[in-house]
């Protein structure tokens, strides 16, 4: 639950009271580390693990590779791939190579995350692409992610990704949302976006006091000027602007989307 909530101080402190910890434990407290950015305290964790004299098994070296990736330690990963392999007999499943894609796109290393794929022992499958699609996506490299795209298309036309195809529904005015506030949670259509707009208008006299847009993650091929304007109304800045106007001034606010925010 702590770990859940990104409390792992919490987590760990009822962890280290446990009057006994089995495997499950163990594995929970490893993923917890991995899941909230702390990915070498999950390997460190790992090593007291064995000193206990515990027998890992698949499981626990898929989070052992997902702490790797949370740590960006590229090296380490495959260190403890080969060792699951050699040292304690288990043959890696799609999971495990997934996971060390992960361990290279995380860090930004999708070229090497590519030549990794081309060289499987298997035809990779569509869950490998979409994988090296989605980071290419994350990292900017356009022309990786068209030829990912082309190749999760042609494996399953259902996995195509929707922005490359826009539909009426992807206008700003029929965004959706759920706000969280006043101990309620509310779902939200067109919230009052006339005022996120002005809202918006303001934040663009930032670039009047030196601020500079990062336009790197704005993968259409349009000007710069272009660009800064999409950045300004993306999904989730409106999500934020609602968020300042909906609430009192200095109230905390949390975000939360399975991608990043620009």
């Amino acid at each position: 639950m702590y770990g859940m909530c990104e409390s792992m101080t919490d987590a760990r402190r009822v962890f280290d009271h446990m009057p006994s910890r089995d495997m499950d434990t163990w594995h929970l407290m490893i993923k917890g580390y991995a899941d909230n950015a702390l990915g070498d305290e999950g390997l460190e964790l790992f090593e007291q693990m064995k000193n206990f004299g515990l027998e890992s098994n698949e499981q626990t070296f898929l989070l052992v590779l997902s702490a790797c990736a949370s740590a960006d330690a590229i090296d380490e990963g495959f260190i403890h791939f080969e060792s699951m392999k050699n040292d304690y007999g288990i043959t890696p499943r799609m999971e495990h190579y997934l996971v060390l894609i992960d361990v290279l796109g995380k860090s930004g290393h999708i070229n090497e995350a590519k030549e990794y794929i081309e060289k499987l022992p298997f035809e990779p499958t569509l869950e490998i692409w979409e994988a090296l699609r989605n980071y290419a996506r994350i990292h900017g490299d356009v022309d990786l992610e068209d030829q990912t795209e082309e190749l999760v298309t042609a494996l399953d036309p259902s996995k195509a990704d929707p922005k490359k195809t826009p539909t009426p529904t992807s206008k700003k005015y029929t965004l959706i949302s759920m706000l969280e506030g006043k101990n309620r949670i509310s779902e939200v259509r067109n919230p009052t976006l006339y005022k996120d707009d002005e809202k918006l208008k303001a934040f663009k006299n930032l670039k009047a006091q030196s601020y500079v847009p990062d336009t790197r993650f704005v993968l259409h091929d349009i000007d710069q000027e272009a660009k800064e304007q999409a950045l300004l109304y993306h999904s989730e800045h409106l999500a934020i602007a609602y968020g300042l106007i909906s609430t009192q001034a200095r109230t905390p606010q949390d975000y939360q989307k399975p991608a990043c925010m620009w």
